[in-house]
């Protein structure tokens, strides 16, 4: 498989898989999360997902200040990556350290900026959409971004449909490009964006990142790492939630990957690979050794009668494809 894609309509290249750092602070700590970014860009992985409230189990902000002194390690490294983070979560105490208003846009940005040892962003990602903030304040603040060379391109993330639809409307009434790229959070267990989410990015030109493509961990042999005493992340949070109502699909999915002679983690994310729009998993490791392994699925297959077993094990919403012949046909 290509291991370089085209992103979207921005004319960059991308590795097929994108390094996320939220477990960076807390879970991973410094010295191994250097190893898994010198191993991710040396497999091509050059693209860095990271956002401004990460490492908030240290403090919030940590992960960039971690990339950042990464990035400082070598005077090549900031031109090899791309680095994209994201802002509007919550970053501090005050009233409007959160959400996508102008003013936390542009502090945020130049926030992020100090931490990650930079003097741009290559991919600003709006980190949900604010019901509460027109679309012009919004690309008002991104336009003056842009235009300072702050940030070179903008995402969105956890958007609907209708969201990057009205965001793109909103900018190309600027006379902005407006969104490059959507990340969602999509795997064998999450087949909604396949009914809007990924026909609206495709309808638009959007690259699209996929976030938690393992369903934190879920898809991964949680249950045989569970019998193993091995599991770390897949005995927690997403995972634990999700595996009480989809025990039995989840033993079905790792005795067939079992019998294929494959890890589950490399079947999950072999299927991503295999949808159409050539989507962009974000992994997260919490060791150097996991991007080893997420790297097998770049060499991974499935068959037409694989995919159909994976089909039936994990059934797309409704009738399948876009709405509203997913429900309707």
């Amino acid at each position: 498989m290509n291991r370089q894609i085209p992103f979207g309509r921005t004319g960059l290249r991308v590795g097929r898989l994108a390094v996320g750092t939220v477990n960076f602070g807390g879970r991973t700590d410094e010295p191994e999360a250097r190893r898994i970014l010198d191993s991710a860009l040396a497999h091509g992985m050059n693209m860095i997902d990271t956002a401004d409230m990460y490492g908030w189990r240290v403090h919030r902000g940590y992960t960039e200040e971690l990339i950042g002194r990464w990035l400082a390690g070598s005077p090549h490294r900031r031109d090899d990556v791309i680095v994209a983070t994201k802002v509007g979560e919550r970053t501090g105490d005050g009233p409007n350290d959160r959400g996508l208003s102008a003013h936390h846009i542009v502090q945020g940005c130049e926030a992020s900026l100090r931490r990650l040892g930079t003097d741009r962003i290559d991919l600003y990602q709006m980190h949900l959409y604010d019901p509460d903030v027109c679309w012009d304040v919004v690309w008002q603040a991104m336009d003056q971004l842009i235009t300072q060379g702050k940030v070179r391109y903008v995402g969105s993330s956890n958007f609907a449909g209708w969201n990057i639809a009205d965001a793109q409307h909103a900018a190309r009434g600027r006379g902005m490009v407006g969104l490059v790229s959507e990340q969602c959070a999509y795997n064998l267990l999450t087949r909604e964006p396949e009914l809007e989410i990924l026909p609206a990015a495709q309808a638009h030109g959007l690259a699209t990142l996929v976030w938690a493509p393992l369903h934190g961990g879920l898809l991964s042999g949680a249950l045989r790492k569970a019998r193993e005493g091995t599991g770390a992340k897949s005995a927690q949070g997403r995972a634990v939630s999700a595996l009480s109502v989809n025990r039995p699909a989840v033993e079905r999915y790792e005795q067939f990957c079992a019998e294929l002679g494959r890890d589950p983690a490399e079947v999950g994310l072999a299927w991503l690979l295999s949808r159409p729009g050539a989507l962009v998993p974000v992994i997260g490791p919490r060791t150097a050794g996991q991007v080893e392994g997420a790297l097998q699925a770049l060499e991974t297959e499935l068959s037409p009668g694989e995919l159909l077993e994976l089909e039936k094990i994990f059934p797309p919403v409704g009738h399948g494809g876009p709405a509203p012949r997913a429900w309707i046909d």
